[in-house]
């Protein structure tokens, strides 16, 4: 594997990392408010609702950022490449 397809592969992997980072930073912080404020919810249709948004927000959003994920996969080689292109001429300018 060249430098160029490693640098792009490590990018990759840490976009990854970071993105299921957030997805579950995201779970834990709907999850937890939810749990925290049922008590104060009198009303069950208001329980409903509340629990009906947290799930859309919820799937949607894992929904979205796997979808961004799938999109670095099948472009990584464009995305990343030009970013440590981008990121080498600066360097280089630099010095």
């Amino acid at each position: 594997m060249s430098d160029l397809q490693q640098r792009i592969e490590a990018l990759y992997r840490s976009d990854v990392r970071g993105s299921v980072l957030l997805i579950a930073c995201l779970w834990a912080t709907i999850l937890f408010v939810l749990l925290m404020t049922w008590a104060y919810i009198p009303d069950s249709g208001i329980k409903l609702v509340v629990v009906v948004a947290a799930a859309a927000v919820l799937i949607f959003n894992t929904a979205a950022i796997m979808a961004m994920l799938n999109h670095y996969k099948e472009d990584k080689d464009f995305i990343y490449g030009l970013d440590i292109k981008n990121a080498d001429a600066f360097g280089n300018r630099q010095s």
